[in-house]
């Protein structure tokens, strides 16, 4: 089915915008927004804690003839009371869809990784996702900047999901020897982007049939963002409109450790904030001889870099992991002068959203007093990059739910937490949602790949499974979101009866 002929952020209520009233993110990377569920995400969260099997009804194609023309249908005339349709009809659909398609993604995931681009340089890539959902009848909207883009699927006036891709790649060569190798020189996709952006488009595509015949219960958005390494992609998709109206947003990312055919999830933190931070001392200088007619700067940056990272851990819950990583000192150079200046570089790490709020002023108070102690001046530069991505509750049952259906109950596995950035976080600043680890390991093999590595590569049937797990995912969300719109005051009546009389005249 086709989007809208206006961009989504210009249609919609403010579901999914920042607390400020704004669909941007803004120049000031530290303007965040809150998690807390609203609008029909209250009513999904009241009752999706422990669903039983059958989460997606309605996914029978309809008999009556005509159907495949129900594009204008609305959300409401989907599921009228004493509509029961079970999940073995999305199996078969999906398997279908896949025999038909499969091939042809695999193909779309090779060119994709000989031809790889990095940050806001991705416009063959842009391009090429472009092609193929205008292929399909789709209307791709291309992001501001030239690269990455978002696209609508299915009715406008139901709930709204997004499903996320990231397509951009690392400056690595590609040491694979293997015929889709990287063509470009020191760029490869290392980190799976190329199976992410593959694994939404067939998604996407598949999204496309069911809306065709009357089967999507709201509206899914695909996003395809640019720029997660640099990072600052999502930020320019939220400044764009990319989840204006949206109700929920859903992720899956390539884990090496993880085998093919099962899914890693966990609620809350699964990967953290990472800042970077740049500290400046200076002092009058002096011979090493006489530290005591000077300020001793080595000491005192020695003292600075050794002390901030321990006072800054007991300065909040141990549970955040707050960490304080230098990777760069430096300072003078020869062996009997004492220098006039001296930096240290690390990164911030941590897993809670408060602590990471704090940490900057906290850090700053806390160089000024040491600094102080030894007669040093101390400047911080503090640069944010990415915050924690904290998985909300519902939405990763969500993903537990869509897995068994499509994979089976033994799929969803638990991961790990990881202090790794992605910033997949920044969408869950503003509206609920979840990042699951799909599993790219061939079950049995002994080889070890891992991601930012120049040898990283995935069994390519991991392309099917995370097609089948975003797809269901996303009609899980969206049947959720419907009902919630149904039970909201004046909505049931008036949606059952609409319903009734879509389903009469299909089969009339």
């Amino acid at each position: 089915m086709s989007g809208p002929e206006e961009p989504p952020g210009d249609a919609r209520a403010p579901r999914g915008t920042p607390r400020d009233g704004t669909s941007s993110a803004g120049a000031d990377n530290e303007q965040t927004t809150g998690r807390t569920p609203f609008g029909s995400a209250m009513a999904q969260g009241a009752h999706m804690t422990t669903p039983g099997p059958g989460v997606m009804p309605g996914l029978e194609p309809p008999t009556a003839p005509g159907a495949a023309e129900q594009r204008g249908t609305s959300a409401a005339g989907l599921a009228p009371a004493g509509i029961t349709l079970g999940g073995e009809a999305l199996q078969r659909q999906l398997d279908s869809f896949l025999a038909r398609h499969e091939e042809e993604l695999t193909l779309f995931r090779r060119d994709l990784h000989m031809h790889p681009e990095l940050g806001y340089a991705e416009h063959r890539t842009t391009q090429r996702i472009v092609e193929r959902l205008t292929a399909a009848g789709l209307r791709p909207q291309v992001l501001p900047r030239g690269t990455g883009l978002f696209c609508d699927i299915g009715p406008e006036d139901g709930p709204t999901v997004a499903l996320r891709a990231d397509i951009d790649a690392l400056p690595l060569q590609d040491e694979k020897d293997v015929p889709y190798r990287s063509t470009v020189p020191g760029v490869a996709h290392s980190c799976g982007h190329d199976v992410h952006t593959t694994m939404v488009v067939g998604a996407g595509l598949f999204l496309a049939q069911q809306a065709a015949a009357g089967l999507l219960p709201g509206r899914v958005r695909l996003l395809f963002q640019p720029a997660e390494e640099t990072p600052g992609g999502a930020l320019d998709v939220m400044a764009a409109g990319g989840i204006c109206g949206v109700d929920r947003v859903f992720a899956l990312h390539c884990d090496p450790r993880i085998e093919v055919g099962q899914l890693g999830l966990r609620t809350g933190p699964i990967t953290a904030a990472c800042d970077k931070v740049y500290v400046k001392v200076t002092g009058p200088g002096g011979h090493t001889a006489r530290p005591h007619l000077t300020a001793d700067l080595v000491y005192a940056l020695a003292k600075i870099v050794t002390e901030l990272p321990a006072a800054l851990s007991r300065r909040v819950d141990p549970r955040s992991s707050l960490s304080l990583v230098w990777g760069r000192v430096s300072a003078g150079s020869v062996a009997n002068a004492i220098p006039d200046d001296g930096i240290a570089e690390g990164t911030v790490r941590c897993l809670d959203d408060e602590a990471w709020h704090r940490a900057p002023e906290m850090m700053k108070a806390l160089l000024q007093s040491v600094a102080a102690a030894y007669d040093v001046e101390a400047s911080l530069e503090y640069v944010r990059g990415v915050p924690p991505t904290v998985n909300e509750a519902t939405s990763v049952q969500m993903f537990r739910d869509a897995s068994a259906e499509v994979l089976g109950e033994e799929a969803a596995v638990p991961t790990p937490q990881s202090l790794g950035g992605e910033d997949f976080g920044w969408y869950l600043e503003s509206i609920p949602g979840a990042l699951a680890r799909l599993g790219v390991r061939t079950p049995g093999s002994a080889t070890e790949y891992d991601l930012h590595r120049g040898d990283f590569d995935v069994d390519e049937s991991c392309i099917g499974v995370g097609i089948r797990v975003m797809a269901a995912t996303a009609l899980t969300a969206l049947w959720d979101g419907f009902r919630g719109l149904e039970s909201s005051p004046g909505g049931s009546d008036s949606n059952r009866e609409s319903g009734e009389r879509d389903i009469a005249s299909r089969s009339s």
